[in-house]
């Protein structure tokens, strides 16, 4: 899962409710706080904890369902047009989350915009939840209103964490640290509710179970938002009228077309193909990234140095993109792996597919402390591996996964697809993957803000957005590929992805000797 950046967790200090002094800021908060951190912090912690909640709670149920026969209530699609209607939902996830900061900034502040964001992914929920009674349409609807409310709530309750630090500091590294822990423990709990309910009681309980944990989310903000927060994060950075309306303008503009779209489709007047919009979202997204590097390097008015970082940005997006190709198969080719050739009886009882979802949070949680002592120790003795080191181990450990299943679906096949193999392939897989992830995300997200000029570093943070959404395009694209009727796909799937990343690993690990002769000059800890 390509959960925001999953920093490495410091340890903060443990501790219960005091009354310490509210940070410089934060008028009107309450003078309580959260594990030595500030009262807010809580608020924020389990909003974003319920919103990962409901969004990992239906994201690996979508092909499940979609896939489903009729007759057990899904829509019967072809595996392939399931997994890109995941990729583009997932996609669309990430890119909205750049209009979601702008409006925030430019028109609604950054707390309303969370309040209208949490709302809309309620809704979205429950209109999944009532599409067995309105059918698809309802269905498709509530995915663009998560989508839509997504882009509003996630990028501003990040940078409302961040302002709760005015100060900086260690004492904000520990508050993201706790926040990026309510993120974990959300996207750990939400398979194994929603997996059991969706496959084993109703799909559209195991949907509206992910929107009851968005209602509590908003509930618990509006409760408590005033109280804990103060006044960070009411007032919009632009108080100009004027502009305020050219934005109202816009907003109306776009929901516009959205509304037009959905009616066209819904009326049968427009036709989509999900393959083919995600085949063309992807060539977009790769061509918006070429022309935004060519206009930064020959036309930001950068110097030497400026486009020097410029050149391992792109390296970076490359190889992120890369990475979350593969990575982001979890809910797509490795789910359907798991409910189709994996023996998940235990003890006589057999487990919701999506329980071995949950797999990466654990991993996460666990041994996120193990590298964040990892580098820090090899930073004290001066041996802490540059960006591009850390992502040449992380495409291979990515790598190593894959090759996990390689071996597990041989097995499958040589069973003749009536084997079930044991979960622990997949477990293994996860694991490995696991620590891909933490050599790279955290990474690749902390070079963008160091290595970006001054004046784009906000647009860097788009970057790797866009990285994101590029690879969750291509793992849609190529997750339904994994099918009981065409067996012999699915080793060669596991087989190429494992091949492409192992050469993303090689030429990157050959380009950490180049790349950091071209940044000497620049401080270690930028690179």
């Amino acid at each position: 899962m390509a959960r925001d950046s999953k920093d490495v967790f410091q340890q903060p200090s443990a501790g219960t409710v005091t009354h310490d002094e509210p940070p410089p800021g934060l008028r009107g908060a309450s003078r309580e706080t959260f594990f030595g951190q500030p009262v807010g912090l809580s608020t924020l912690f389990f909003t974003e904890m319920w919103e990962r909640f409901s969004f990992y709670g239906i994201r690996p149920l979508l092909i499940l369902f979609m896939t489903a026969a009729l007759a057990s209530g899904g829509f019967g699609f072809k595996r392939e047009t399931a997994g890109a209607i995941v990729g583009i939902y997932s996609a669309c996830v990430y890119l909205t989350s750049l209009p979601g900061g702008w409006i925030a900034d430019r028109l609604l502040g950054l707390r309303r915009a969370i309040w209208y964001g949490g709302i809309l992914i309620a809704l979205g929920h429950l209109s999944i939840a009532l599409s067995i009674v309105f059918a698809r349409s309802a269905f498709f609807i509530g995915l663009i209103l998560i989508v839509l409310g997504t882009g509003l709530l996630k990028p501003n309750i990040s940078a409302i964490v961040g302002d709760l630090y005015p100060e900086g500091g260690s004492r904000r590294d520990a508050g993201f640290s706790i926040f990026y822990m309510g993120i974990n423990v959300g996207a750990l709990i939400a398979p194994l509710v929603t997996g059991y309910l969706g496959e084993r009681v109703g799909w559209h309980l195991g949907f509206g179970a992910a929107g009851v944990g968005m209602v509590i989310g908003v509930i618990t903000y509006w409760l408590r938002a005033d109280k804990t927060l103060g006044d960070v994060g009411v007032a919009p950075a632009s108080a100009d009228p004027s502009e305020h309306r050219r934005i109202k303008m816009i907003v109306g503009a776009g929901i516009g077309i959205i509304v037009l779209l959905v009616i066209l489709v819904m009326t049968g007047i427009m036709q989509i193909n999900p393959v083919s919009v995600a085949q063309k979202m992807t060539l977009v997204i790769v061509g918006m990234a070429f022309i935004y590097f060519i206009y930064l390097l020959f036309g930001g008015g950068l110097n030497i140095e400026e486009k020097k970082r410029i050149l391992i940005i792109i390296l970076l997006f490359i190889f992120a993109a890369i990475f979350w190709a593969a990575f982001e198969q979890a809910p797509t080719s490795l789910n359907l792996f798991a409910k189709d050739f994996t023996n998940r009886v235990v003890f006589g009882w057999q487990m919701p597919t999506l329980w071995l979802q949950s797999a990466n949070s654990v991993f996460v949680i666990a041994l996120a402390p193990v590298f964040a002592a990892l580098w820090i120790g090899l930073g004290k003795r001066g041996k802490d591996p540059s960006s591009v080191a850390k992502f040449a181990w992380g495409l291979f450990f990515a790598g190593l996964g894959f090759v996990v299943m390689v071996v597990a679906s041989n097995i499958v096949i040589r069973g003749g697809g009536k084997v079930l193999v044991s979960p622990w392939w997949l477990v293994l897989s996860y694991l490995f993957q696991t620590f891909g992830e933490l050599s790279l995300s955290p990474v690749g997200l902390s070079s963008m803000t160091k290595l970006a000029p001054l004046k784009f570093k906000g647009q860097m943070m788009g970057v790797w957005f866009m990285a994101a959404a590029l690879g969750n395009l291509i793992a849609g694209l190529v997750g339904g590929r994994v099918d009981p009727e065409k067996l012999q796909d699915m080793p060669a799937l596991f087989q190429q992805t494992s091949i492409f990343l192992f050469i993303a690993a090689v030429v990157c690990g050959l380009l950490v000797f180049p790349v950091g002769k071209m940044m000497r000059g620049v401080p270690a800890g930028d690179r």
